[in-house]
C-alpha cells in the first residue's frame, strides 16, 4: 500500500513537473517566435529576397551577425552605435529567419547579396560591424565591393585561415548532440534553459571560469544572446552552412583589403578565432588588432572598451560614410 502511494506521489509530481515545462516552452517559443516576426523587412533585390531591419540616422554601418543570429542579433551587436550617430543596416544572412539560401551558396555570393541590398536602398558606401561567423562575407564584401566598404570591423573573426581549419572544438559524440539540438525549438529551448553554463561553453564558446567572475551586466547580456537564438529551426539551415562558409577561401589575398581594418579577440575564445584575427590584421596593410588574455567568444568584461575602441575607429574613418 505504502508503495502504491508512493508511486502515485511520484507520478503526480512527475506529472507537475512536465506540465510546467509544457506551459514555460510554450511561453518562451511564443514570445520568441513573436520577437522575429516583426522589426523587420524583406525586400527583393537583384540577389534575391533579403530580410532587413533599419534603424537610427547618420552614416551607415551594415551589421553582420554571427552563427545562430538573423537581423535581431545584428541589431543587437550594433544597438549601441544607432543610439550614437549611426544609421545601422542589420541584415539576415543566407538561410537565417526570412532570408533564403541559394542553391549553391558561398561567402562570395553572400557579399555580391549585401550590396545588392544597399543598391535597392540607395546607399553608396558602408562600414562594416561584423561578429564570429559573419566576419568570412564581410572580408569578402571588403575584396569585392572594395569602393563600398570605408571600415571594417571584425569581432571574434570565425574566418579560419588554412593553417586553422583542422581546429576542432567538439567531438564526434558531442557533434552529433549539437546537431540534433540545433533540429529542434525544444531541445534547444531545454538544453539552454536548464543547463545554461554548460551552454555558454558549448554553444557560446564561453569557458564557465569567464561567466562566474562576470558583472550582472554581461550576465544579463550573455543569457540575452542564448535565449534569442530561439526559435532555432528559424536559422537551422543558416546554421547548417557555416561549417562550410567559415572555411572558405578569399576571392583574393587579405593583402588586397583597402578599407581600414579592426580586428578584436580573445585568448581563451573557444572558438579560437584569436589565432584568425591576428592573422587578418598580419595581412591587411591598415589593420589593428586588440587582444585579450580572458573574455570568452562573447567578449566578457570588455563590452565597454570595446564599445568605445569601435566608435572612435568607426568616427576616424566616417567622413568617407558621410560622402553618399
Amino acid at each position: 500500500m505504502a508503495w502504491r502511494k508512493a508511486s502515485l506521489g511520484l507520478l503526480l509530481v512527475l506529472g507537475a513537473g512536465l506540465t510546467w515545462i509544457g506551459y514555460q516552452y510554450h511561453n518562451d517559443i511564443s514570445r520568441a517566435r513573436a520577437r522575429i516576426a516583426s522589426g523587420s523587412r524583406l525586400i527583393s533585390t537583384a540577389c534575391g529576397p533579403i530580410e532587413y531591419a533599419d534603424t537610427g540616422a547618420g552614416p551607415v554601418i551594415l551589421s553582420i551577425h554571427g552563427a545562430g543570429g538573423g537581423f535581431d542579433q545584428g541589431l543587437a551587436l550594433a544597438e549601441q552605435f544607432a543610439t550614437r550617430g549611426y544609421r545601422v543596416i542589420a541584415i539576415s544572412r543566407f538561410g537565417y529567419l526570412r532570408t533564403p539560401a541559394p542553391p549553391h551558396p558561398s561567402i562570395a555570393l553572400q557579399a555580391d547579396a549585401y550590396a545588392c541590398l544597399l543598391d535597392e536602398l540607395g546607399i553608396r558606401r558602408v562600414a562594416i560591424v561584423s561578429a564570429s561567423a559573419g566576419a568570412p562575407s564581410a572580408l569578402e564584401f571588403a575584396l569585392r565591393h572594395s569602393t563600398r566598404c570605408t571600415a571594417l570591423v571584425l569581432l571574434v573573426p570565425g574566418w579560419y585561415p588554412p593553417m586553422q581549419r583542422s581546429f576542432k572544438r567538439l567531438g564526434a559524440m558531442e557533434t552529433l548532440v549539437f546537431d540534433r539540438l540545433l533540429r529542434s525549438d525544444f531541445l534547444f529551448w531545454a538544453f539552454t534553459t536548464f543547463m545554461p553554463s554548460v551552454s555558454d561553453r558549448a554553444v557560446l564558446g564561453t569557458p564557465p571560469s569567464v561567466m562566474a567572475t562576470a558583472s550582472a551586466a554581461d550576465r544579463v547580456r550573455v543569457a540575452t544572446i542564448l535565449r534569442d537564438i530561439s526559435p532555432v529551426s528559424a536559422r537551422q539551415v543558416g546554421l547548417s552552412l557555416e561549417g562550410k562558409l567559415t572555411a572558405q577561401d578569399l576571392s583574393k589575398l587579405l593583402e588586397s583589403i583597402t578599407a581600414p581594418t579592426l580586428a578584436i579577440s580573445t585568448e581563451d575564445d573557444l572558438y579560437s578565432t584569436y589565432a584568425n584575427a591576428e592573422f587578418i590584421t598580419h595581412h591587411i596593410p591598415q589593420s589593428e588588432f586588440v587582444g585579450y588574455h580572458t573574455g570568452g567568444h562573447m567578449l566578457v568584461g570588455h563590452s565597454e572598451e570595446i564599445t568605445f575602441r569601435v566608435l572612435a575607429f568607426l568616427h576616424h574613418h566616417s567622413a568617407d560614410l558621410l560622402a553618399q
